[in-house]
């Protein structure tokens, strides 16, 4: 998960979120060589060694090295992933952050600093895990899971695909969180939740499923 200085890594995204990967991916051994966004000058722009902006979010990728996506938004991430089946993810894992050995971690993962992942969690392609979250033993995230700042869930917690776990959010042991849900920054979730729904408040309440992380 720690790469050799000399291995490449493109990364698809240059705005907020593009700056953390950056960073932890150079500090974990990683050599940016460039990044893809649709603006000229994205955020991640002001850093000095992502090297160069290598074209728009659909241009082609270098032939040499791998990539991730260093997008936020689910949405967005999820055309990324359907338009780029050939592509060589890489995992981008923080130094600072604590995996245990028994986790499994699928490519185009990302784990950012203060993040913890614990005993036999399962981690599927393309989730994310932000700064300072808890991910506790015998968690599943399904693809494309994006798990906010200090975000805890508790052990035996499954989570489907392109789901956001909001900042600050705590999901309680053996709830299982279906597919395209949000859940809302700080929310206390103590039941399952079904497909596309959103839920807030504490203890968490979910309204009625919509299609909320697909565009």
């Amino acid at each position: 998960m720690t790469a050799a200085g000399s291995e490449k890594l493109a990364l698809i995204g240059g705005g907020g979120h593009a700056l953390v990967v950056a960073e932890a991916a150079t500090a974990s051994g990683w050599t940016i060589s460039g990044y893809l966004d649709d603006a000229v000058a994205p955020a991640l722009a002001r850093l000095r060694h992502v090297g160069v902006r290598l074209g728009d979010l659909g241009a082609a990728l270098p032939r040499e090295g791998s990539a991730i996506l260093a997008l936020g938004d689910l949405a967005s991430r999820r055309i990324g992933i359907d338009a780029r089946v050939d592509t060589t993810w890489a995992i981008v894992v923080h130094p600072s952050a604590i995996v245990l050995p028994s986790a499994t971690i699928r490519p185009g993962v990302f784990v950012s600093a203060g993040a913890v992942v614990q005993t036999l969690v399962h981690l599927d392609v393309h989730c994310i895990l932000n700064t300072g979250c808890i991910v506790e033993h015998e968690c599943s995230l399904g693809e494309n899971v994006h798990v906010g700042p200090r975000a805890v869930l508790c052990g035996r917690v499954e989570v489907g695909m392109d789901t956001l776990i909001g900042a600050g959010a705590v999901v309680l042991p053996n709830v299982k969180v279906g597919t395209r849900c949000v859940i809302g920054a700080g929310a206390v979730v103590r039941e399952d939740v079904p497909d596309g729904a959103t839920v807030v408040g504490v203890p968490g309440r979910a309204n009625n499923p919509v299609a909320c992380a697909r565009g």
